[in-house]
């Protein structure tokens, strides 16, 4: 049979060229170049980072507290029952003829509904509750082998008020509240700050993609100036000194290439982690393009720091805490009362159709009192405790606020150079990528022989891309760092928000 006669089938010939596809193709993909910008690398660093996963599931701690500190205001209603309380067993009665053992031999069923409300302005409770209950007892020696009676308190209204006693609910309306508004506001300064790290991420892997390419462009350019150094040797136009150097500068060049490769694969490893990338695709990250500069005023600054940042409300927080706790001294431990009052309708009966009927009527008022006599000037020490910690606290605010503000003012003088500092890294890269190749032709075509000048333009052209690059780092990081700290975007002139409606879905 003739061997190509398998070749010649039209089956046989599709397979063929799908198998070609295949073995093309895939390699072809597996190369697919994934792009990114700045603004990309922050956004995938805001949804998936851990930080960002971490600052999350702290506002829903937060969140979830505060509503709590919500309920408790709310009127909580209640059940609360003994169904059924059994009682077999010898117990003392009381009589006029003195105390004997009685044995008893009963159920008991109580239930009772309340509806109480906490009044934060007072400290105290109110109620409204309603009970049924049930008494059986068993006889052994009678005649008739149990009895029932039941008992109803119909309706009961009634409160508890402390009198002198700390109100911990009027302190924790000023609190709670406050302390939700922080926890908002260090959400959105976690979000600016993981823009931040993005920023780090995303030119620390720019400035290694940049450097690993410097270094293979090096490399290449120093392999052809060898060899053209090579040839000038021969023809005794360059010392012997001239082209070891260059061969020096070849092999350094090898070096930088490894050097650049490993920094490259390293903060290529970093970059993935923090944004959590799970594919392999080469990654190129894309430089911002042009940079729209605009100037903060530091008065304004300050103004928008004072009034949305998380710590000019924590300051205002920490105040009034430490202002609590020299209430919470002064009140307990000293003279306390409390009061507490029940105003109702009650009835018993043999029967349950007859518990309803004809209700009497029930009061209680109780008044308890506690005074302290002798407690060797404990409640007086710990007021005085108190009051030490509460000025303190207000000192320790008042430097940390005058600190605050300072850093701000620094932050935003140092924001403000970044325009002129860009604009200089920019020409100087012009200008030493300009010099580079203007010294590089003359080397070529041999009108300067001297390899130091060209060592010092190569140098002077690599260190300006890279501080360019770096430039660009600093002023980025800058900008989100005023905007955490303000919490304002002073480019589009509006305060920063996040959904947080979405967040506690």
């Amino acid at each position: 049979m003739n061997k190509n006669y398998f070749l010649k089938q039209p089956v046989f010939t599709c397979v063929w060229f799908a198998i070609l596809f295949l073995l093309v193709w895939q390699p072809v993909q597996a190369q697919e170049i994934s792009q990114y910008t700045l603004k990309e690398v922050i956004r995938l660093a805001q949804d998936q980072s851990p930080d960002a996963q971490i600052a999350r599931h702290r506002f829903k701690s937060s969140y979830w507290r505060y509503r709590n500190f919500k309920a408790e205001y709310l009127p909580n209603l209640s059940f609360e029952g003994q169904l059924p309380d059994i009682n077999r067993s010898f117990g003392t009665i009381q009589l006029k003829t003195g105390t004997f053992y009685t044995y008893s031999d009963g159920i008991n069923y109580d239930a009772t509904l309340s509806l109480t409300q906490k009044v934060g302005l007072t400290g105290g409770d109110v109620f409204i509750s309603s009970g049924l209950g049930q008494m059986t007892n068993y006889y052994s020696d009678s005649t008739s082998s149990s009895s029932s009676e039941f008992r109803a308190s119909i309706i009961n209204i009634g409160f508890n008020q402390p009198i002198f006693k700390y109100n911990k609910y009027k302190w924790d309306k000023q609190i709670e509240p406050m302390q939700y508004e922080e926890a908002k506001r260090v959400l959105i300064e976690a979000n600016e700050e993981v823009a931040s790290v993005a920023v780090d991420c995303f030119f620390s892997l720019l400035v290694a993609q940049v450097d690993k390419d410097i270094s293979l462009k090096n490399r290449s350019n120093y392999d052809t100036l060898y060899r053209i150094a090579k040839g000038r040797y021969q023809l005794g136009k360059i010392a012997e000194n001239d082209l070891l150097q260059l061969e020096l500068n070849l092999l350094q060049a090898d070096a930088s290439v490894e050097d650049a490769e490993l920094s490259y694969e390293t903060k290529l490893s970093e970059f993935k982690s923090y944004l959590r990338l799970k594919n392999d695709n080469p990654i190129m990250l894309i430089p911002p393009g042009e940079t729209n500069h605009f100037i903060v005023p530091a008065n304004e600054a300050i103004e928008q720091a004072q009034n949305n940042s998380s710590d000019g409300i924590a300051f205002q927080r920490r105040l009034i805490v430490a202002e609590s706790k020299v209430n919470e001294a002064r009140m307990d431990g000293r003279f306390d009362a409390n009061v507490y009052a029940v105003l109702g309708l009650t009835q018993r009966a043999d029967f349950l159709s007859d518990v309803y009927k004809n209700p009497k009527d029930e009061e209680r008022v109780k008044i308890g009192i506690t005074v302290p006599i002798l407690d060797w000037g404990y409640a007086r020490g710990r007021i005085k405790l108190a009051e030490s910690n509460q000025d303190l606290e207000v000192e320790s605010v008042e430097q940390e606020r005058v600190d605050y503000i300072q850093n701000i003012f620094v932050n935003v003088m140092q924001f403000n150079m970044q325009k002129n500092q860009l604009r200089i890294a920019a020409k100087s890269d012009t200008v030493a990528q300009k010099r580079y190749d203007v010294t590089e032709k003359r080397y070529k075509i041999g009108k300067i022989n001297d390899v130091i000048d060209l060592n010092k333009a190569q140098i002077d052209n690599d260190n300006a891309k890279i501080g360019y690059y770096r430039s660009l780092m600093t002023y980025w990081k800058s900008y989100y760092q005023i905007r955490k700290m303000t919490l304002y975007d002073f480019e589009h002139d509006r305060p920063i928000q996040v959904p947080f409606e979405d967040l506690i879905r």
